[in-house]
């Protein structure tokens, strides 16, 4: 018996339509995401999945040096020091969890929690040694995906980074991994006030807040750039781009190269600016005259 031509057929389940995406298997990454995309502008996953998806793929290729605090950043304790003097330390730096070192910072002995200073006020036997928790170590070639499985099943939110000779590299905590995937989670001691839009991450290396407006960026950093037509650096980057940020992104502004460390579906959110060096600019206008020489 035919079919009832009157009858309405069925709609498609979410389900059934995202799995029509992939009548045709793919072959890369790079395709699994033209799909990915597809089905954002089919509204069939909003940008916070797409955006969550990208960094997942993401860090399945990442390594821990990749994403590490370098060891020349670290935020220490020196088990040789006192609590009266390094418990300001602790109250001004604001994490949660310290490496404590003996002897040099290629030796960490153990993990402070700062909760654990607590036991200071109270007990008039405290001692430091006494209140470390294990500190775990992991090489520079640690794939990501692995270590954050490593973390779930331990519950240990720090990791110490060492090279293939011992020494310590920098750190990572799960926040570290976790941002990767979900974009950037500021806590209350991340970003303060506008102030903070712009912070030295190490010589000629700035973590800029993208929504910083370019007027405070030329006042910093003694430029002129334009924001005739975008007010914000991370505008600036996007105009640059002709499209929206993506991680790793990298763009030269003037005598800046802007790289996106944080970004999601909808607009970046970090960036990472280095200052170029003379030497580094000469070489890209040689670069830019020879491509239009040889147009």
């Amino acid at each position: 018996m035919s079919d009832d031509p009157t009858r309405s057929t069925k709609p498609k389940s979410l389900f059934e339509r995202f799995s029509a995406l992939f009548e045709t298997e793919p072959e890369t990454q790079e395709q699994l995401l033209e799909i990915l995309q597809g089905a954002r502008e089919r509204d069939l996953i909003d940008d916070d999945a797409l955006s969550m998806i990208e960094g997942a793929l993401q860090v399945s290729s990442l390594k821990a040096r990749d994403i590490m605090v370098p060891r020349a950043q670290l935020d220490v304790v020196d088990i040789a020091q006192t609590p009266e003097e390094f418990i300001p330390f602790v109250i001004e730096t604001s994490h949660s969890r310290f490496p404590v070192v003996e002897g040099g910072r290629d030796k960490v002995i153990g993990i402070l929690l700062a909760k654990d200073l607590l036991h200071y006020y109270t007990d008039k036997d405290f001692d430091v040694r006494d209140n470390l928790r294990p500190a775990v170590f992991v090489p520079e070639s640690k794939p990501l995906n692995v270590l954050l499985r490593e973390f779930r099943e331990s519950r240990n939110h720090m990791a110490i980074v060492v090279d293939e000779y011992g020494g310590v590299s920098g750190l990572l905590t799960i926040e570290d991994v976790l941002e990767q995937i979900v974009g950037d989670i500021e806590d209350e001691h991340d970003w303060d006030e506008e102030a903070d839009n712009i912070i030295e991450d190490r010589p000629e290396r700035y973590r800029v807040r993208a929504l910083t407006e370019i007027d405070q960026f030329n006042e910093y950093f003694h430029v002129n750039l334009s924001d005739e037509d975008v007010y914000t650096i991370g505008g600036l980057v996007t105009s640059s781009l002709a499209r929206m940020p993506r991680r790793g992104d990298k763009v030269v502004i003037d005598k800046f190269e802007m790289e996106v460390l944080r970004a999601d579906a909808r607009q970046a959110h970090v960036l990472m600016v280095r200052v170029l060096s003379e030497e580094e600019l000469a070489a890209l206008n040689d670069e830019n005259t020879d491509s239009e020489n040889n147009e």
